[in-house]
């Protein structure tokens, strides 16, 4: 399990990871990090239990922000899939009496035809 040392509001951690897992540990912190120099920025002393509570608060409340719009997108793409469900539907079905007009079209070019039938033979 390898060491990896991330740095955070200035600070050097040393964190163990899963094999392989490295980068996404340098992804995480490297957020985590964006989030506490804002903190350590404005705040002088802080210690480093409430940057990280801190830092850490305000990466939850951007994901939550995130995830109730990916529940809006969500709900705004099964309403369009609907529609075009709908509109799909509505293009493949014939208006009503189509079929009709359509037999009786037949029937009279079969009357035509046998008629030109009749003359020519």
């Amino acid at each position: 399990m390898p060491d990896v040392k991330i740095t955070i509001g200035n600070r050097e951690f040393e964190v163990a990871c899963a094999e392989g897992e490295e980068h996404f540990l340098q992804s995480a912190a490297a957020m985590l990090d964006n989030e506490a120099q804002v903190l350590v920025d404005q705040i002088r002393h802080l210690t480093e239990s409430r940057m990280l509570l801190m830092a850490g608060l305000m990466l939850a409340d951007k994901t939550a922000g995130m995830e109730d719009n990916l529940k809006i997108a969500d709900k705004k793409i099964a309403q369009l899939e609907a529609e075009l469900a709908e509109a799909r539907a509505a293009a493949n079905e014939a208006p009503p009496g189509v079929s009709d007009t359509l037999s009786e079209l037949a029937a009279r070019a079969e009357a035509i035809a046998d008629q030109v039938d009749g003359k020519t033979g």
